[in-house]
């Protein structure tokens, strides 16, 4: 799967207004009512990653969780990274929102 255009990536970006882009991968940050709901969130998004075997970048912040998206063997953003962020929103909005 080929790195996305840069055009296909701000097409992508409007239909997942939480991201965006730094660099060469998407990120958002998600936030919590505290510690042990931002560690429920990265086990559920850890059990998804590992069935893609497409894992993100993470970054823990007491109630607060940065996600960091590209698919590095390809060197870029991939569709394979905005299906994980649809995913990980997903997630969010069924069990922490």
């Amino acid at each position: 799967m080929p790195p996305l255009h840069a055009a296909e990536v701000d097409l992508y970006l409007k239909a997942f207004p939480s991201w965006s882009k730094h660099d060469q991968v998407i990120l958002r940050t998600f936030e919590f009512k505290g510690f042990l709901k931002s560690i429920d969130f990265v086990n559920r998004i850890a059990e998804i990653a590992e069935k893609a075997n497409h894992h993100p970048d993470i970054d823990i912040r007491y109630n607060k969780v940065t996600l960091s998206l590209a698919t590095h063997d390809q060197g870029g953003i991939t569709d394979k990274d905005f299906l994980l962020a649809r995913q990980c929103d997903d997630i969010f909005s069924k069990f922490f929102v």
